[in-house]
């Protein structure tokens, strides 16, 4: 089970939001490039960007604080980024400057032949991010919900060749209250790619939960809030996760 801690980036400043309210924002560092160092200094292998301003704005806007924390990493460990990716020139700017995957959330959704053409043109490199509540798609930052199925679009978007899902439950995220480990299987159990979960990570409990259905598919965690505020020890439960990988 893959542990990959968040950055996510307001204003160059690396922040937290509680159920993607721009507004309730807790600023965790004003350096992303140092926050990337004390990640991998902890032994993360996987790191999770998302531009928060571009998410809401359509577009990339947090691109230097990006850059700084590639330059950081230098390809020690495989990066993905999320927020405003709207279009193929940005997908392969991101990809030359580094990124190894790119997330498409909204625009999946609303532009499926975008989505489509990017997994032709950069296969491999491609990741779909499904925020839903209830079961539901949101998109736009979380602040429109859609009809569809998560199931249903996720089950599309694997036949178009993406590398793996995100799934994010929006009525949990940033909260603590626990990862919606249910739906999340459910998602995993209908596909064939991976599944990263995402959303409300509280504790050990959540690890521990999350690793007796790696097999189901579920690939690894985004950690956010919990490993910020303390609640989670990085370390600790990386290492819980190794152990319970290789029972």
């Amino acid at each position: 089970m893959l542990l990959i801690p968040a950055i996510d980036l307001k204003d160059g400043k690396c922040v937290r939001l509680e159920q993607g309210d721009m507004n309730v924002a807790t600023t965790f560092g004003l350096n992303p490039a140092a926050m990337a160092r004390r990640w991998l200094d902890a032994g993360a292998r996987r790191l999770h960007l998302v531009d928060l301003n571009g998410a809401f704005a359509g577009k990339p806007v947090n691109e230097g604080a990006v850059k700084a924390i590639l330059r950081e990493v230098n390809g020690a460990v495989p990066v993905q980024l999320g927020g405003g990716i709207r279009d193929l020139d940005t997908i392969e700017r991101y990809l030359d400057d580094g990124i190894s995957y790119i997330i498409i959330g909204t625009a999946a959704v609303k532009s499926p032949g975008f989505l489509k053409d990017a997994c032709s043109a950069f296969g491999g490199h491609i990741i779909v991010g499904l925020d839903a509540k209830d079961g539901k798609v949101a998109t736009d930052g979380w602040s429109k919900l859609t009809g569809h199925e998560v199931v249903d679009l996720a089950k599309k978007f694997e036949d178009y060749g993406v590398e793996g899902v995100i799934y994010t439950d929006i009525g949990r995220d940033g909260m603590l209250t626990g990862i919606n480990v249910d739906a999340t299987v459910k998602l995993a159990q209908a596909l064939t790619i991976p599944v990263i979960a995402s959303g409300g990570l509280s504790d050990l409990a959540d690890i521990d939960r999350l690793c007796a259905v790696e097999d189901e598919g579920v690939e690894g965690v985004i950690c956010g809030r919990s490993i910020y505020s303390g609640a989670l020890d990085f370390v600790a439960a990386q290492a819980r996760a190794d152990e319970l990988g290789m029972a």
